[in-house]
């Protein structure tokens, strides 16, 4: 019952969504959005958003992240941490600081400021032990729907047929990818692999990011086709 819910309910995001873009906008990029007038008035193609293009991102601090501080002065501080549940992390001689969310540079500086206070400019490392490995949702209209290992670069091409290829009733041109932009937002974007494999072209093929969810919707034909006479349904797949 479940799956049917999320199935209509994506499926009316679709309907109410023709441009290639579609996202939960921060009040931030919603203004932007307005100053710059209506979208596809600069560009008759919508531009990708930059949180889909960028190759490297860093990785972010969770819960239940566990990782060893090094002082390299004073190694009667060095310690292993865990990230609680609520974020934070509680530090020898310093106490609970929240770390959650920060990646392993800015954690870096974080500790640096938090031993300030009673080292003179200390020279701290951290190293990862134990965090969350990498990986992407694969769900709706294809063979395997799962979690998966995210391993190297991984494109969302590459995803689909990690999860078993497309499915008879998969519709290639509404592929959605979600990507958790913050606690708060999350961003969703429509590709047309249909039209990359036609043209040949995977310039738009984007890296999978940690926790991308991608979302194969069904055609309409799968939709009708419980109610199509048995020799019309061969006739009618093309258009599709």
């Amino acid at each position: 019952m479940q799956t049917e819910l999320r199935t209509i309910a994506l499926t009316a995001i679709l309907a109410l969504a023709p441009q290639t873009f579609v996202a939960q906008q921060s009040p931030m990029n919603a203004a932007a959005a307005e100053k710059d007038g209506p979208a596809g008035a600069k560009a008759s193609t919508p531009a990708v958003d930059p949180s889909f293009r960028d190759r490297y991102p860093r990785y972010q601090l969770e819960s239940g992240d566990i990782f060893d501080i090094s002082f390299e002065l004073s190694p009667e501080f060095n310690q292993t941490v865990s990230v609680q549940p609520d974020g934070f992390i509680t530090l020898r001689g310093v106490g609970d600081v929240h770390v959650a969310g920060q990646t392993v540079p800015e954690l870096t500086q974080t500790l640096r400021s938090a031993y300030n206070k009673i080292l003179h400019e200390p020279l701290i490392s951290v190293t990862l032990k134990d965090f969350q490995k990498p990986y992407f949702i694969a769900d709706g209209q294809v063979g395997k729907p799962g979690k998966y290992d995210l391993r190297g670069d991984t494109t969302l091409t590459e995803a689909i047929a990690m999860a078993g290829g497309f499915e008879d009733s998969a519709k290639h041109s509404q592929v959605l990818l979600f990507r958790r932009v913050s606690d708060q937002w999350t961003s969703a974007q429509i590709f047309n692999i249909k039209k990359m494999h036609a043209s040949r072209d995977l310039r738009e093929d984007p890296l999978l990011h940690s926790g991308d969810m991608l979302f194969v919707p069904k055609n309409r034909l799968s939709k009708i086709k419980p109610w199509l006479p048995t020799s019309s349904v061969g006739t009618m797949a093309g258009a599709y």
